[in-house]
């Protein structure tokens, strides 16, 4: 028994595990937003990972791992429901709003708003128990964000 949690007392592994689980859905969410106008640009790749690195404190390293391995599985997008199920768990609502700006900034970094991703964003909103206040002062900070760049 004292082998057992020495094991999950002094794993290394098992908390990168943890924490990459979590860069790999705000990854795979970030590249969902992106690739809602079909197509994803290298300012909305660039945000994503300046978001990842100085919002989220992120490993460099680890957000590029990451953001290439959900920029290959784009194309097998999961359903949002996978995605805010699990942020659910361990976001506070403070860091969801930060999320949903972030989210904002991303769809904003390439120079246009389309309707599909408005929508995402009201979308993912909602099923991270986001307000439409919090959501809609959310997007204007980004939008003051996006025109200081």
């Amino acid at each position: 028994m004292q082998s057992l949690k020495n094991f999950f007392s002094n794993n290394q592994d098992l908390n990168y595990t943890i924490d990459t689980n979590e860069i790999d859905i705000l990854s795979g969410l970030m590249i969902e937003a992106a690739n809602t106008d079909g197509k994803i640009t290298q300012e909305e790749l660039n945000q994503i990972s300046y978001s990842l690195i100085n919002i989220f404190k992120e490993d460099p390293k680890i957000v590029e791992n990451s953001l290439t391995k959900a920029f290959n599985d784009k194309d097998n997008s999961k359903s949002l429901y996978f995605y805010t199920s699990k942020l659910n768990k361990s976001f506070s609502n403070e860091r969801k709003i930060l999320l949903i700006e972030a989210l904002w900034e991303v769809i904003l970094s390439d120079g246009e708003m389309h309707d599909f991703e408005t929508n995402l964003i009201r979308r993912l909103a909602g099923l991270l128990y986001v307000s439409d206040v919090d959501c809609g002062n959310a997007k204007n900070r980004a939008i003051k964000k996006v025109e200081q760049k």
